[in-house]
């Protein structure tokens, strides 16, 4: 089995016992975040998955591997990305999870900047922290927002998910590779904690995750620009019959 070992930072409760919050833009004169909570540091082995990806799906690891050129390129204009880049992913997320709709809220490019302490919307880095990035009052917020009322309300009453679609867009991960928990390792009531995300306009909520040494963690080496992984953020299924994410 090939693995690497690396140091993922994993969330701490607050120590004053309030509830978890983080501010989505980092303070542009430190490069920090303002939080309440704290961080614990631990080497991880993690495997990687090269010739392997059917080992994993979205219904069972909570992630999955495709190869898929995209036709969009450039990356650079938001305008261009929303009217090429959308529609192509949205057809491909039909296509794998045999979703009859499919919106798309928002897209980030991160792109490492090696001495920059800046972390604002228009120059985002890699997160190194473990998290996930909706908790099941997020996701439902998320369909109100973006969907008619009259639509959001149908579309509650049947399943429905929030799937990350991550890829490379101008060289192979090489540096700062995405890592991936296995679902199946993950202790749900134990290693989630729900955390207040501050935006400058509303408060969202996201798993900040505790370290439990049971976590199996995964990744797909130098993943190239026409290979994608998606990532189960959240499933509204939740009998233990699929991984909610």
């Amino acid at each position: 089995m090939s693995t690497t070992a690396a140091n993922l930072i994993y969330f701490g409760p607050p120590a004053n016992g309030e509830r978890p919050f983080l501010t989505i833009n980092a303070d542009t004169t430190t490069g920090q975040r303002l939080k309440n909570s704290t961080s614990e540091v631990h080497q991880v082995e993690i495997e990687n998955l090269r010739g392997k990806e059917d080992s994993v799906s979205l219904d069972t690891a909570g992630f999955q591997f495709f190869k898929r050129a995209a036709k969009h390129t450039t990356f650079t204009n938001t305008e261009d990305v929303e009217k090429e880049y959308y529609p192509e992913s949205i057809e491909l997320i039909k296509e794998v999870t045999g979703a009859s709709r499919v919106v798309l809220f928002d897209h980030t490019i991160r792109r490492r900047r090696p001495g920059m302490i800046d972390d604002t919307p228009e120059k985002r880095q890699p997160v190194a922290n473990v998290h996930v990035d909706q908790t099941t009052a997020a996701a439902i917020a998320r369909v109100h927002r973006h969907l008619p009322p009259a639509d959001a309300d149908a579309l509650l009453k049947r399943r429905f998910q929030i799937i990350n679609l991550w890829r490379p867009i101008s060289h192979a991960a090489l540096d700062w590779p995405l890592a991936l928990c296995d679902y199946r390792s993950v202790d749900v009531k134990k290693d989630l904690h729900p955390v207040a995300l501050i935006y400058p306009d509303r408060e969202g909520e996201t798993f900040g995750v505790a370290y439990n040494p049971e976590h199996k963690w995964k990744y797909l080496r130098g993943m190239e620009t026409d290979e994608v992984a998606l990532i189960k953020c959240f499933d509204s299924i939740q009998d233990g019959s699929v991984a909610v994410l």
